[in-house]
């Protein structure tokens, strides 16, 4: 009786020593990784003459904090392209304002004698919408127009898709501060099969998800996913499509 005591009491005490030891080991590969993102980063940053501020990482989260207004976004743009960066986010009340150097032309203190007299009324553009309906009109309306476009069988925006989905993130970022945007993926079926259209399609939303939050909107405003070629559209292009849907 005694020799099997003495087993129940081994049993606990190895498995409480094997759980100790995973726990130690998953701590220091959790350090590791934010040590090694830290430092790309802020070599990153060096390296685009970004050295005035301060990146810090929980997991693979990185917060900016530090940086001025009109380097805020490049900055965001930066980290958040480092290989490994799952997400990134200013931190404080900075509000980021893109660079310009373009100077104002002057006024002329005179009008010319053959110039008309100004119009009594002019022409505004009509506010934002502001409910969830005008604003999801306002984006199916965009991508229509300009659709967000990839160079074939990659997720590397083209020059156009990019600027499509700037264009987006700048409208998306005047609307409420409660509203949350889904960007879903699609792709056309292709002879890779199910598993490299869903991984593409995933890729392709996610590149979409970083434009809108670095270019106006907190990353957790922002979801993405990848339905493959789950959906098709038309059978055509309209199959390799991304959609932003407010949540």
């Amino acid at each position: 009786m005694s020799g099997g005591r003495r087993w129940i009491l081994v049993v606990p005490i190895a498995v409480l020593v094997t759980a100790l030891l995973a726990g130690a080991v998953t701590w220091a590969r959790g350090g590791t990784i934010e040590r090694d993102l830290t430092a790309d980063s802020g070599a990153a940053l060096v390296g685009a003459g970004l050295a005035k501020g301060n990146v810090t990482f929980d997991g693979r989260d990185a917060s900016l904090s530090g940086f001025a207004p009109d380097q805020a976004l490049r900055a965001l743009e930066i980290v958040q392209n480092v290989d490994g960066v799952r997400t990134a986010q200013l931190q404080g009340d900075v509000t980021p304002v893109a660079p310009s150097s373009a100077t104002p032309a002057p006024v002329p203190t005179t009008a010319p004698a053959t110039s008309s007299p100004p119009p009594t009324t002019s022409a505004t553009a009509p506010p934002p919408p502001t409910d969830k309906a005008g604003v999801q009109a306002e984006i199916d309306r965009m991508l229509a127009e300009a659709p967000i476009t990839f160079v074939p069988d990659t997720a590397q925006l083209t020059p156009e898709g990019e600027q499509a989905a700037r264009a987006v993130a700048i409208a998306l970022a005047k609307s409420p501060d409660t509203f949350r945007y889904r960007v879903t993926g699609h792709v056309g079926r292709g002879p890779g099969g199910e598993s490299a259209a869903l991984k593409l399609s995933r890729d392709r939303a996610r590149a979409v998800a970083r434009i809108l939050t670095t270019n106006g909107l907190t990353a957790k405003r922002v979801t993405s996913r990848g339905l493959g070629d789950t959906r098709p559209a038309t059978g055509g292009e309209e199959d390799r499509r991304v959609e932003i849907m407010v949540v």
